[in-house]
């Protein structure tokens, strides 16, 4: 059996992280993995990129011409809008050259990959949704709009009001692309798996749910004051850890709910930012916060999950949060809204706390209970176990060898 998994970066980003697992997941049960991606950052030889200086250059500009129709749309929101109309052309010809017996598309968007081109893929294709983009007219996320299901235009995050904007087009390309393309349909979470089941474009596609799997290698608890120590961390105060890709940038990321709720709870609990550098501005938050910037590497992140009491992921909308599964698995409790994927990992007042949807109080009440609630090593262990008796590789990745095992048959068949 031959995957190749295509995603635009192979270890930049929480798709690239997910789909980078998934690969070495494979890999550790003798499945002959590669990745095809547009920016390579590792060193493993199984990750084909552009090698030429000319591949290289194109792979940077190309995700800045995919974007240049968006800029006549000047009223629209923060939530990250892609076309998927530019990308490599030579692409497909490369993955069918490889002769892969299934292509295992991630997240693809920003110039990599043409939507037009995904019919000339010719092995079967396993597409896992990161976000709602492969479904809807541009947007990652839909800000609750749901035109998905019938179709898109007069975009609420382009801020059109025009029926045939950029999201109907981009809409219309997809549906053609996706008519006569052997897609099966992976939603990491329950909820994006019934999302896709809604939409319009995968309505006559398999959609089964999957999620990412997660090693035991990578993540688990370890000594809390050690984990300090290697950030210069108070050994004697309650850590409340936020972070995520532009984690104070991206509305949709919760940081102003989070600073709601920091109102409400004591000044001596501290907070801890990663994927955000100190603003020039100060936050005002009565505690004091510690911003640590990009963290990209699991041994880094292993030890601030476990530096932390606890995690708060406050998204608006979220599928199935890396922040949270990694969290858990180095047995500290998270706190987010009850939304999303977030209710696949979190099991209310156990390993965590499940918020009412965009309530603040509610919100710094679940911090609140998690700091004051013992942490004991015991208890981050039995987090830790639980999460790994639901995400583990060993048992994730043979779900998706059998997927694809299952995929094969059906085209012998056909």
């Amino acid at each position: 059996m031959k995957i190749l998994i295509v995603n635009a970066h192979d270890v930049v980003g929480g798709a690239a992280r997910a789909a980078n697992r998934l690969h070495k997941g494979l890999l550790a049960n003798g499945i002959d993995s590669q990745m095809l991606v547009q920016t390579k950052s590792g060193q493993d030889f199984r990750v084909l990129a552009p090698q030429t200086k000319f591949g290289k250059i194109k792979a940077k500009l190309l995700p800045f011409w995919d974007q240049l129709a968006l800029g006549k749309y000047k009223s629209r929101t923060q939530t990250v809008f892609t076309l998927g109309i530019t990308g490599d052309s030579s692409l497909i010809d490369r993955i069918n050259a490889l002769k892969p017996d299934i292509v295992h598309l991630h997240w693809i968007s920003k110039g990599f990959m043409s939507i037009s081109d995904i019919g000339r893929i010719k092995a079967p294709i396993v597409w896992s949704l990161h976000d709602m983009w492969p479904f809807t007219g541009g947007c990652h996320y839909d800000e609750w709009c749901g035109a998905f299901v019938k179709g898109c235009g007069s975009c609420k995050v382009l801020g059109s009001d025009k029926a045939n904007d950029l999201s109907s087009k981009v809409f219309s390309v997809k549906q053609k692309a996706y008519a006569n393309a052997d897609i099966t349909v992976v939603g990491l979470s329950n909820w994006l798996a019934e999302e896709a089941r809604k939409s319009k474009l995968f309505a006559d596609k398999t959609i089964v749910n999957l999620p990412n799997p997660i090693d035991p290698e990578e993540f688990g608890p370890i000594n809390k004051a050690f984990a300090r120590q290697l950030f210069g961390l108070p050994a004697d105060k309650k850590l409340i850890l936020f972070g995520a890709m532009s984690a104070t940038a991206d509305p949709r990321k919760g940081f102003s709910q989070l600073a709601g709720a920091l109102e409400q709870l004591s000044s001596d609990y501290k907070l801890v930012v990663f994927g955000s550098e100190e603003p020039r501005t100060p936050q005002g938050f009565k505690q004091k916060a510690h911003y640590l910037g990009m963290l990209n590497d699991n041994v880094s992140l292993k030890a601030l999950y476990n530096a932390a009491d606890v995690m708060v992921v406050p998204s608006l909308q979220e599928n199935l949060s890396n922040a949270i599964m990694e969290s858990l698995a180095c047995g500290t409790p998270v706190v987010a809204f009850d939304i999303g994927g977030n209710g696949d990992m979190i099991t209310h007042q156990q390993n965590g706390y499940l918020a009412t949807p965009f309530d603040i109080k509610d919100l710094a009440k679940g911090i609140d209970q998690q700091l004051t609630e013992l942490v004991t090593v015991n208890r981050s262990q039995q987090i830790s176990n639980a999460t790994y008796a639901r995400f583990a590789m060993s048992n994730v990745i043979p779900r998706y060898i059998e997927l694809y095992q299952s995929i094969m048959e059906a085209k012998k068949v056909d």
